[in-house]
């Protein structure tokens, strides 16, 4: 601008006034200035605007020309490449490698004064998630810290042992006999490896190589063998401490506790060393803690009221910071237990996850503990509310998913609470608890919340195993508030009184109650259906089951026992009831007028035309008449409106279901059953003492009510006193294992090299039976060597001999003629044996005994039993029995040729055998009285008679038998052969395997009759073949250990291995075990995992609109019966009815795969666990339909739909995640588009518990 030639009119600028005190600004322009006037045209009061750049060079520059700012699921969007500037130096870019060493600062161990610093190697300092288990790694992103990744390892589960390289070595060091054949010669996922082998041409002349001492000498290299070793007055100069301050410092030391880490390996090491039988420690609650206050000065939580005994026991070993399995009754108060350990946690600044089996009660438990702790967050499906609380509550399925996907919520986790733990043994999901406990890292303690069961303590007996760690068991003596069971045979106001006690508070059956209730219901009964006692259940009609509410209702205001809950096991009943009972009125005008205001409050949650649903009408009704329905079919926000009036006692009657009873603690005054059988799914049965005890147990508001009511109604006939018995005072369910494997579960595994799926099925519940004596059995072991190694010699006997093969074929030879002698003897039919018939046994005590049957019976467990009359020396059985040990592997012993004669005085005695404990059928046979000599054997066993001489019967017998024997002494082959039957001839055995095994017998008696075998010459054979026969049982149980002990014995290892193969055929692993590409889209999905994977990879979607996509999809988790009369498939879209038909063809190659592999579900089996039957509810729901016309599509309840549609959520974005991860963005945007679509208006309407 400093131009002197230049006009400065010429030049490019602007003059403008930005501000009211006319200050002027320049601003450059392409026009010149003496084509605009000189006055400034334009005032800008606030400054002038950012004119330096324009927008379109300001958008290339930061989204098109750099790339760091573009988001990658955004490609699709650009419709024009751009050029972008090369920039070779960015391939040059690595990660900055982790700090090696750190610094750490020296502190006088006295004074805490700090001396110095000084540096320290940080070992393992670039692990990460995605290489290590171990809490030293690196942290995941904020994003992923609550939920984790995929691609994450797991941490470390505690119990199980860390595998450590040096020990590993030291393992492989040990084997001296090492066999190059055993080398793998290629990589994983390599074509072609390593040859091994040598070759001759390789082969060098030692003498041409060259020696590397005379290379060496060539350099001027130090001796390092004369290197000085370092004083010790060195370690001063390094160290900067003398002597006596080492002294004093080893000293304080001692003074000192040691740290977690040298207490915790100590611990370990003391673990190992001592064998620990029993985890589980039983805690007395019988005597009450009097110091419990000087034991816990300082209470971490206060409760307004005193705790109970069971409930301090709890406390104190919680403040030890010791795991607990408190079992108590219902109503006892096991959540105080869950809230200390919940304010422990917030003490100690660390994290605490309360885990429930449904939704429902972890929505109740966010509301009451975020009300006691305030900072509470909650995490299920659906709803992620304060993530980064203290104090997280979720369902048992997303702990584990947090725990396969390395969440970091795992680090800081102190405790681990568990509610409702007896619902393991739900035959669906009770696996998730089993996965949980096992893959929990050590740091993390458990509470165990449950009902009372009657293994308690071997469930927290395989809890402290599997963990490595003390459970204590503690346990409610009774209930808090007692129970009274009755019998309601009224069905009108004047039988309204016809109420009779079962069973009283005492646990005492009441028999005159029941007799009483007969009597009244066959008073009531005409001449022609009056009986004479009990019969099964007949239900009444439809008036008549009104009459009995109505009837019993009115008894119950009367004696002011309501509120009652009616424990209706059917939906279709539960309403049925409730609409029947449309004349009832229990609230007055004042209750009226506060569920009106309350009911239209939370009501007002919903959209216009949602307000207006039958449901909700019908709700409102009944309610307002102090009314209530509770099951699954009722909206998730009526149920909340139910279960928050019931609470505050404006709901009279509650008719639910048996989820009511399922952790809700809303007790009632009085409890009524209309049936005590349910449908389980598969049969109509009774109800199960745990079952009825569950329900049952919500009678009795503790502090308010002296009894508990519980009342069953009789409206057919009485049950039967069994029935009733067996419920109420039988034993409840025991914690069953349902442990199963998983595609999911093996997947998750293989992608952690370091975790083994055998291990996590060792460690199963259903293994701990099993291998609950390993140490024993280790110990067992070891002893079972040491032996054998003292028979050193044997096993050099064996070597040069053909011992083992002798008794190999002696061995077989008795079991070929047990199964033989089984399958003739259990044939009732068989006119050979009978009494008087001769046979020679293999009884333990009298190996070769000739024996007399004098009777035969039948026992259920054992076949047919024969009592038979035996002689044998008149002297100590267990001398017999030793004595014939020494002969027993005589050949002619084996074969049965050599008869027992007794070289003393003989004695008869009658003894039961077996068909295992016979060796041959002889022909002879003998006329013998059998009751006389089993009448002269049982009189001769009374004490007094027993020195009595045998009876004349007893003696010829035993004579005959003694004279027999000693006739076989000079039997040749032919002549003992005509002395037996044979088996194949006399009996007329045709079955193969039965041929087969005496073709077998005869073979090896023949062998045995030519001296084939060596070994029988030998001069020392009667006192080498006892050691090598004892040496090979060593053997043989040698053997069994290690068979118990390796993972060979695990009962679901051949299913293991047969759902490896499948995923190798289908690709999910490679042969050396890696997850592939679709083993890792698996990961991401949460059921169904192969149909789903197998319907992406496929593109089976690709075709497809987002609303035909969530209606296909709707099929995984639908779940209840539809009526398949109407066939509605018919009226869809063609292309979901394409869709439906490729699903199910994918799903039956799965299944198909899974039979051919040896699984045992059936192929359509497979293929009807997918259920369409809600397809075209959710394909118009996606299109916008209001929920009311939905619900004219279907007979599916409101509740099952929402709850589908809710779960469908969840699959979306399983399958978005899926998309992710192969690299789809179409998909991707489709499944978002899904979601979208589905989550609208009642359907997703928040939950009451969580405003």
């Amino acid at each position: 601008m400093e131009s002197k030639d230049q006009d400065p009119l010429d030049f490019n600028f602007l003059l403008m006034e930005t501000d009211t005190q006319e200050s002027l600004e320049i601003i450059q322009t392409k026009l010149k200035i003496k084509d605009k006037i000189s006055i400034p045209p334009n005032i800008f009061p606030c400054g002038i605007p950012n004119l330096d750049q324009p927008i379109e060079e300001e958008i290339q520059q930061k989204f098109v020309e750099s790339n760091e700012k573009l988001s990658i699921h955004s490609s699709t969007h650009i419709n024009r490449q751009i050029p972008r500037k090369t920039n070779y130096s960015s391939l040059y870019r690595n990660e900055e490698c982790p700090l090696p060493t750190t610094i750490q600062i020296d502190r006088d161990p006295v004074t805490g004064e700090m001396s110095g610093f000084r540096e320290e190697t940080i070992d393992n300092s670039n692990i990460t998630a995605r290489n290590s288990c171990l809490f030293t790694r690196q942290p995941n992103t904020p994003a992923d810290a609550l939920r984790g990744l995929t691609t994450n390892f797991p941490f470390w589960p505690g119990g199980m042992d860390i595998p450590d390289v040096d020990n590993i070595i030291n393992e492989n060091s040990e084997e001296d006999n090492f066999d190059d054949s055993e080398l793998l010669t290629c990589p994983p996922g390599f074509e072609k490896g390593i040859n091994f082998k040598t070759s001759n041409t390789a082969n060098l002349d030692s003498e041409n190589m060259p020696n590397i001492d005379e290379l060496l000498s060539q350099f001027d290299i130090e001796d390092v063998d004369n290197i000085p070793e370092e004083e010790e007055d060195n370690e001063e100069i390094e160290t900067g401490l003398s002597q006596d301050e080492r002294e004093f410092e080893s000293s304080m030391e001692s003074l000192f506790p040691k740290s977690e880490a040298t207490e915790k390996s100590s611990t370990q090491q003391q673990q190992v060393t001592n064998l620990v039988d029993e985890w589980a420690v039983k805690v007395d609650v019988s005597t009450s803690v009097a110091d419990f206050h000087q034991q816990v000065p300082d209470m971490a939580h206060q409760w307004p009221f005193e705790l109970d005994t069971f409930q301090k026991q709890a406390v104190l070993h919680l403040e030890k910071h010791e795991s607990v399995f408190v079992a108590a009754h219902t109503s006892a108060g096991k959540t105080v237990v869950a809230e200390y350990a919940i304010a422990l946690s917030a003490k100690h600044m660390t994290k605490v996850v309360y885990t429930s089996p449904i939704k429902a009660l972890s929505n109740q438990k966010f509301r009451d503990f975020k009300k006691t702790f305030g900072d509470v967050g909650l995490v299920t499906g659906d709803v992620q509310i304060n993530s980064k609380a203290f104090c997280l509550i979720m369902t048992t399925e997303i702990l584990r998913s947090m725990l396969y996907n390395g969440s970091d919520v795992i680090r800081d986790l102190e405790w681990v609470i568990f509610d409702e733990v007896h619902y393991i043994n739900d035959a669906e999901r009770g696996v998730v608890w089993e996965e949980v406990l096992i893959m929990l890292p050590d740091r993390c303690n458990v509470i165990l919340l449950s009902a009372t069961t009657p293994n308690t303590m071997e469930f927290a007996n395989w809890v402290g195993k599997i963990k490595q760690k003390k459970i204590f068991v503690i346990s409610t003596l009774k209930r808090p508030v007692p129970l009274v069971h009755h019998l309601y045979t009224g069905n009108s106001s004047k039988t309204c009184n016809e109420m009779f006690v079962i069973l009283d508070s005492n646990n005492k059956f009441q028999t005159s109650g029941y007799r009483m209730a007969i009597k009244a219901k066959e008073d009531r009964q005409s001449k022609h259906s009056k009986t004479f006692g009990a019969k099964q259940h007949r239900g009444g009609t439809a008036a008549s089951e009104k009459g009995v509410w109505l009837s019993l209702l009115t008894r119950l205001r009367k004696l002011e026992q309501l509120p009652v809950v009616a424990f209706t096991l059917s939906r279709r009943r539960c309403d049925d009831n409730a609409t029947a009972l449309q004349s009832l009125d229990l609230t007055s005008t004042h209750e009226k007028s506060e569920i009106h205001v309350f009911f239209n409050k939370c009501v007002m949650r919903l959209k216009g035309n949602d307000r207006k649903l039958p449901q909700v009408l019908q709700m409102e009704s009944l309610l307002k008449r102090g009314l209530g329905i509770h099951h699954s079919g009722i909206l998730p926000i009526l149920k909340e409106v139910v279960e928050m009036l019931f609470a505050r006692g404006l709901v009279k009657l509650l008719f639910a279901t048996e989820t009511f009873a399922m952790g809700v603690n809303m007790p009632a005054r009085s409890v009524v059953f209309d049936r005590l059988r349910k449908h389980d799914g598969t049969c109509m049965r009774n109800l199960l003492p745990g079952e009825y005890i569950q329900m049952a147990g919500r009678a009795g508001r503790r502090g308010l009510d002296a009894n508990g009511n519980v009342i069953i109604l009789c409206q057919g006939d009485v049950p039967e006193v069994s029935e009733l018995h067996s419920m109420m005072l039988g034993r409840p369910s025991k914690l069953q294992s349902k442990f199963r494997l998983t595609y999911s579960m093996i997947l998750n595994l293989l992608r952690v090299e370091q975790l083994r799926v055998e291990e996590v099925m060792k460690r199963s519940f259903s293994e701990f039976n099993n291998r609950k004596d390993s140490k024993v059995q280790e110990e067992r072991l070891k002893e079972l060597k040491e032996k054998m190694e003292k028979l050193s010699n044997v096993s050099e006997m064996l070597q040069l001999s053909d011992y083992r093969r002798y008794l190999e074929s002696c061995t077989d030879l008795l079991e070929s003629r047990r199964r033989v002698m089984r399958h003739i003897l259990l044939a009732q039919s068989s006119k050979h044996i009978q009494a008087g018939r001769v046979l020679i046994l293999n009884h333990e005590k009298y190996t070769n005994h000739l024996a007399v049957i004098l009777k035969i019976t039948n026992d259920e467990k054992k076949g047919n039993v024969y009592k038979c009359l035996v002689t044998t020396e008149e002297k100590d059985p267990e001398d017999v029995a030793d004595k014939e040990e020494e002969k027993s592997w005589d050949p002619m012993m084996v074969l049965g040729r050599k008869i027992f004669i007794p070289t003393m005085k003989f004695k008869p005695i009658v003894i039961d055998v077996v068909a295992d404990e016979v060796l041959q059928i002889s022909h002879k046979m003998l006329k013998i009285d059998p009751r006389r000599i089993i009448a002269d054997h049982e009189r001769r066993e009374i004490p007094r008679f027993r020195s009595d001489p045998p009876s004349p019967e007893t003696s010829v017998a035993s004579q005959e038998l003694l004279r027999m024997a000693e006739s076989t002494m000079d039997f040749t082959a032919s002549q003992y052969n005509e002395f037996v039957m044979d088996f194949k001839k006399e009996f007329g055995i045709n079955r193969m395997e039965a041929v087969e095994e005496i073709m077998k017998i005869r073979s090896i008696e023949s062998s045995i009759e030519k001296n084939i075998f060596n070994c029988t010459q030998l001069p020392m054979f009667d006192k080498q073949v006892k050691e090598v026969a004892k040496y090979l049982e060593l053997e043989k149980e040698c053997e069994q250990l290690r068979y118990l002990l390796s993972e060979e014995s695990l009962h679901l290892l051949p299913e293991y291995q047969q759902r490896v193969d499948i995923l190798k055929e289908l690709n999910y692993i490679d042969k050396a075990g890696a997850v592939q590409l679709k083993g890792r889209v698996a990961c991401e999905i949460s059921n169904h995992e192969l149909v789903l994977t197998e319907v992406v990879f496929e593109n089976i979607f690709s075709q497809l609109q987002p609303c035909e996509i969530v209606a296909l999809l709707s099929c995984t988790v639908f779940q209840q019966r539809v009526d398949t009369s109407m066939d509605r498939e018919k009226d869809l879209p063609k292309s979901i009815q394409e869709g439906i038909e490729s699903i199910r063809a994918c799903t039956r190659k799965i299944g198909q795969q899974q039979f051919d592999m040896g699984l045992q579900q059936p192929v359509d089996e497979f293929v009807n666990l997918l259920n369409f039957g809600i397809v075209e509810v959710v394909y118009e729901w996606a299109n916008g339909t209001s929920f009311t016309d939905i619900t004219n599509l279907t007979e599916v309840q409101e509740g099952v739909i929402v709850r589908t549609i809710q779960r469908l959520n969840e699959t979306c974005r399983d399958v978005r995640n899926a998309a992710r991860v192969i690299g789809d963005p179409v998909l991707y945007e489709k499944m978002e588009k899904c979601s979208e679509m589905i989550k609208r208006d009642i359907v997703f309407a928040a939950s009451l518990y969580t405003q």
